[in-house]
C-alpha cells in the first residue's frame, strides 16, 4: 500500500524491449537502498525491482501494464516520481493508494493563478469510474484533492512544492497521466450499482 506521498524523482535512463515486457532502468536518491522483489510505485504503478546497481534499479512492464498506464510513454530522460510501500508504523500522510491504475487521463488545461497552477484533466467514463467533489485522486502516484468534479472531468489546484517536486512541472497540455481513483469511491460505487 502506498500513500500518494512522492518520496524521490527517478529519471529513466535506459530502456529495453523483451518480447511483450519492457525493462526501465530508474536512476535515483533511493536506488540503493531498494531490494530485489521490493515493491515501488513509478507515477502511481506498483512496480517490481528486478535489479539493483549503484544508484540505479530496473523494473519490468508488461504489456498490460503497458496498455493501461502512461509508462509506454517514456523516454530516456523522463522524470518519474517515486514512492516506496508504506512501513506498518508510518504515517499517513496521503490517501489509500493502491498502486493499481485504473486508466490514463488527459491533461485538459493548465492555468497559472500567481504562484500555484491549476490543472484541469479529462477521462473516458465508459470504464465506470467517478471522482467525488473534494474527494481523493491519485495522479502519477501522487495524492491529490480534486474539485469541479463532473463526468469525465475534474480539477485539482498545484501548490509551489508539489509543483517543483514532483513531474507536475513537466506536464502540458494534451499528456497522458496515471489515474487511481479513491478505493472508498470504488467500492461504494460497486455496491450501489
Amino acid at each position: 500500500m502506498f500513500t500518494g506521498i512522492i518520496e524521490a524523482f527517478g529519471k529513466v535512463t535506459k530502456i529495453e524491449r523483451d518480447g511483450s515486457n519492457v525493462h526501465f532502468d530508474i536512476q535515483s536518491n533511493i536506488s540503493n537502498e531498494l531490494k530485489i522483489d521490493q515493491s515501488i510505485a513509478h507515477n502511481g504503478t506498483c512496480l517490481t525491482v528486478v535489479q539493483v546497481q549503484n544508484d540505479i534499479h530496473t523494473v519490468t512492464a508488461i504489456d498490460e501494464t503497458l496498455k493501461k498506464t502512461n509508462l509506454g510513454d517514456w523516454t530516456v530522460g523522463s522524470k518519474v516520481n517515486l514512492e516506496r510501500c508504506m512501513v506498518a508504523d508510518g504515517r499517513f500522510d496521503g490517501h489509500i493508494v493502491q498502486g493499481h491504475v485504473d486508466q490514463i487521463g488527459t491533461v485538459a488545461n493548465i492555468q497559472e493563478q500567481d504562484g500555484s497552477w491549476l490543472f484541469d484533466f479529462e477521462y473516458d467514463t465508459s470504464q465506470g469510474n467517478v471522482t467525488v467533489e473534494k474527494g481523493s485522486i491519485c495522479i502519477n502516484g501522487i495524492s491529490l484533492t480534486c474539485f469541479n468534479s463532473r463526468e469525465g472531468e475534474f480539477r485539482v489546484a498545484i501548490i509551489p512544492y508539489t509543483y517543483e517536486h514532483t513531474n507536475f512541472h513537466q506536464l502540458k497540455i494534451g499528456d497522458s497521466v496515471n489515474l487511481e481513483f479513491d478505493i472508498v469511491g470504488k467500492y461504494v460505487k460497486r455496491l450501489l450499482g
